[in-house]
């Protein structure tokens, strides 16, 4: 009897324990997942690999930045939701970027922006007030017809301009960008700290990822207690190690002859007729819109 409720005992504890691992080795495979698909590497990943990537660099970021303009200053619903289309349109065909990913990219500005949105299509008010209300005895909460376009103008305004953004950000890797910034005769200080923040914050997503898989190695995200004092150490070591890096890499880059400025090879990439004119039709279409619609 004591031998049959031993192997008993065993048999409950090795399924528990394939289930753990189980959990384990699926919350790994899940983070990594979530990492390469809509991690921070994907944009310098998507800008390689843009059907764009050949196109003069200069002339990409004053396209976005014409319809980033356009978009804000014709201020019109219809501009802003053909801004919207066209950039995703762009994004997703020249780019080359898959139709998930990009609607992955635009989750987190879409969360923002619907609650933004709706602060501004609600209101509060002791009197009963707006087109449509909700009374919640000592208050009303209304809808007006006013504030709901706001918030939908809103809404598309902001959404073509982070669209724009995205096609530039998908079409130039930050090193190209330092290099048009520097043509543009920014200050020298401000584009070599742009270029070394964003290279260290992929060093330091590394290392986090690499923390947080031996914290979950050793069900450090067991529940929801252990993983508040995971993440809270993770973070303390995370600050730690960044300083410690960050004077490795220093000495790294002095010893190969830094002496306080970045210098990469640029290729030339000469502005066609052609795409002149592509940009061109493009905000006089813009335009037409907005007189057509006003």
């Amino acid at each position: 009897m004591k031998l049959q409720n031993f192997h008993s005992k065993r048999g409950r504890c090795s399924i528990r324990e394939a289930g753990s691992f189980r959990q384990f080795f699926s919350a790994v495979h899940q983070s990594r997942r979530r990492h390469f698909v809509h991690g921070a590497g994907s944009m310098d990943y998507y800008a390689s690999q843009s059907g764009l990537r050949k196109w003069n660099d200069s002339y990409k970021v004053i396209a976005a930045c014409t319809a980033l303009l356009l978009c804000l200053i014709l201020n019109r619903l219809e501009v802003s939701a053909a801004v919207l289309i066209s950039m995703g349109i762009v994004n997703v065909w020249a780019n080359q970027v898959p139709f998930r990913d990009y609607v992955g990219f635009l989750k987190i500005p879409i969360a923002f922006l619907v609650l933004g949105s709706a602060a501004i299509a609600c209101g509060v008010s002791a009197q009963p007030a707006g087109d449509y209300r909700i009374s919640l005895h000592w208050c009303y909460l209304y809808l007006s017809k006013e504030g709901i376009r706001q918030a939908v103008e809103l809404f598309f305004k902001a959404m073509g301009s982070v669209s724009a953004m995205y096609f530039l950000a998908l079409s130039t890797s930050a090193g190209e960008l330092a290099g048009v910034l520097r043509k543009a005769h920014v200050p020298k200080i401000i584009v070599e700290l742009m270029n070394m923040i964003y290279r260290f914050i992929f060093i330091l997503t590394k290392v986090q990822r690499n923390m947080k898989t031996a914290a979950v190695s050793r069900l450090g995200y067991v529940d929801f207690k252990t993983s508040c004092r995971s993440f809270g150490q993770t973070g303390g070591n995370l600050f730690l190690l960044s300083l410690r890096k960050a004077d490795t890499y220093y000495d790294a880059m002095v010893s190969r002859g830094y002496e306080g400025e970045f210098l990469f090879w640029e290729e030339e990439k000469p502005v066609k007729f052609w795409q002149a004119g592509i940009l061109a039709i493009y905000a006089l279409g813009l335009l037409f819109l907005y007189f057509l619609v006003k």
